[in-house]
């Protein structure tokens, strides 16, 4: 079955499949290291997701054949050369000991995988025809029934937002998502860079497509070169902040409604859990919260990770 997406189609993809009453995808980037993870996250999706029209997973052209044992009639491995531009090239980077992969163009500056993972999930917006865009990472399970309608009210999408957030200095890593906050509104041509120090980040949130599209023919017209020549021109960006932003300050919020709560409970940092840290983890899940994220990098084991995951 041919599950290419043309770059030329701004509809539906090539991988033929039935007209759904959903209007939401769920779309995750992810690469070979996470592959595991990326099938555990298939796994309890299809398990506990409803309201999904489709499943888009977004991997480097290499990495195609092997996440294409997670295809279903329901989802699709979608190949980041079918929606990036040919420009954009990854390489084995001989200053890793060729380990790393680096992305290089004459347009932007060298990029890593996960600079790049969020350029694939700006730019699937062109080819998929439903309304919204629920990105969830591929080291997230879902452990309790979740509806993607969750991302719609009166015809407007979810935009997560924590207001003020930035501007709080007790936080950690808040330095870095200013940053990422301040390039954003350069991108965007916004005359206050530091803004109101909105966060837009977090796991598990919707975009509206129209607004995607409309938010790259922004950038280019601002920047006078293609989006992603644009984006990819620094180094510290992150396209949550890059889609709030425009939505708040460009739009005005056409569209979306705000809301704070996280369905998503995450570990960002740490070590590796022990079983029963793992058990007070998901007990600790707040009442609306439907899913657990732990980072790859904190090296988790995927087998016990599984076996948890499986008897939560």
């Amino acid at each position: 079955m041919n599950t290419r997406v043309d770059p030329q189609d701004t509809g539906i993809p090539l991988a033929a499949r039935p007209a759904q009453a959903s209007r939401a995808v769920m779309v995750t980037a992810s690469y070979a290291p996470d592959f595991e993870r990326c099938r555990l996250l298939c796994e309890t999706a299809d398990r506990h997701v409803a309201g999904m029209a489709h499943h888009y997973i977004l991997v480097e052209g290499r990495d195609v054949a092997l996440f294409r044992r997670l295809e279903t009639p329901r989802r699709t491995v979608v190949d980041e050369r079918d929606i990036l531009p040919r420009w954009l090239r990854p390489f084995d980077d001989p200053l890793s000991g060729f380990r790393r992969r680096i992305w290089l163009s004459l347009r932007t500056q060298p990029l890593r995988g996960w600079h790049v993972q969020q350029l694939r999930r700006i730019a699937i917006a062109r080819h998929v025809a439903e309304e919204v865009l629920v990105f969830c990472d591929s080291d997230v399970a879902f452990l309790r029934p979740f509806d993607l309608s969750s991302f719609r009210r009166d015809g407007r999408t979810r935009l997560f937002r924590r207001d003020h957030d930035l501007f709080n200095e007790g936080l950690d890593g808040h330095v870095q998502q200013r940053i990422w906050s301040v390039n954003a509104a350069k991108l965007l041509g916004l005359a206050s860079l530091e803004g109101v120090g909105h966060d837009y980040i977090t796991t598990l949130i919707a975009w509206d497509r129209e607004t995607v599209l409309a938010m790259c023919d922004h950038i280019e017209r601002v920047n006078r070169r293609h989006w992603v020549a644009a984006v990819g021109a620094a180094r510290k960006f992150s396209e949550c902040m890059i889609y709030g932003r425009y939505v708040d300050e460009v739009i005005g919020g056409e569209g979306h409604f705000h809301d704070a709560e996280e369905f998503c409970n995450v570990l960002w940092y740490g070590k590796p859990m022990s079983d029963d840290e793992f058990r007070a983890f998901v007990a600790g899940m707040a009442p609306g919260q439907v899913a657990v994220g732990m980072q790859s990098f904190i090296g988790t084991d995927v087998a016990r990770l599984r076996k948890l995951v499986l008897e939560s």
